[in-house]
């Protein structure tokens, strides 16, 4: 029940309240981006088009110098290379940065934002094929 005390209380503690928790509140879990089978949830294909940020393990890069890295909800000493879409597994995502990568290592939980990007891409320079990926992104532990 909302009193006028709580209210005030409420009011008075608001400028406490860090950025940084408040962002806590809108990362999300791989398996929200994951339907049932192999197919997407409804919140991704809403979120498609929308900077978000996800959480989960930075898979070891597929060769040096790199602007993009496999995103999983576990921790992977292998990155899980998919060549065609029926293989897609249903807890990666493909992240492209900007710059290259510094690598952080498999077993480090990650956050990432970027501009959610769904629909078949095949890299031209890996050949790696991402049904749902991260563009313009930036990670952080």
């Amino acid at each position: 029940m909302l009193t006028r005390r709580t209210l005030l209380l409420s009011a008075l503690a608001a400028p406490f309240v860090s950025p940084a928790s408040a962002a806590n509140d809108n990362t999300l879990k791989m398996r929200e981006l994951y339907g049932m089978g192999h197919g997407f949830s409804d919140l991704a294909y809403q979120l498609d088009g929308n900077r978000i940020t996800v959480e989960g393990y930075m898979a070891p890069p597929l060769k040096a110098d790199s602007q993009f890295f496999v995103l999983t909800r576990i921790p992977m000493s292998v990155c899980p290379f998919c060549e065609t879409e029926a293989e897609w597994p249903d807890d990666i995502m493909a992240i492209y940065t900007k710059r290259v990568i510094d690598v952080v290592p498999f077993n480090v939980k990650i956050k990432t934002s970027g501009l959610l990007e769904m629909g078949s891409y095949k890299d031209p320079d890996t050949g790696f094929l991402s049904l749902i990926r991260l563009t313009d992104a930036t990670y952080d532990r």
